[in-house]
């Protein structure tokens, strides 16, 4: 999958076939800055500093995660990965953005 964009539009959900779960987790994380960065940082649809960090953090995590595609949700995950302020930030978002 491509890198995060600084300069993103408005996001258009399509049908697109993702191979892996840590893709789909990658994609799904991506969307969910996205939404929390536009509303509470830069509604000029453009991703801040800080927003950016935290996707390029997390891609990082998922992209090492020991247990590959047999991945468990973060949620339920007896390892966490996260440094203790990444992880507050991933939760601000999931909060904001989550189901």
């Amino acid at each position: 999958m491509g890198k995060f964009r600084r300069n993103f539009k408005i996001i258009k959900f399509a049908a697109v076939v993702i191979k892996s779960q840590i893709e789909k987790e990658k994609k799904t994380i991506e969307i969910m800055i996205q939404m929390y960065c536009r509303k509470l940082h830069n509604p000029e649809n453009q991703i801040c500093q800080s927003c950016l960090v935290l996707y390029e953090y997390a891609e990082k995590r998922l992209e090492n995660c020991q247990f590959g595609e047999n991945k468990p949700t973060c949620k339920n995950c007896h390892i966490h990965c996260y440094k203790p302020d990444m992880r507050e930030e991933i939760r601000k978002v999931m909060r904001y953005a989550g189901p």
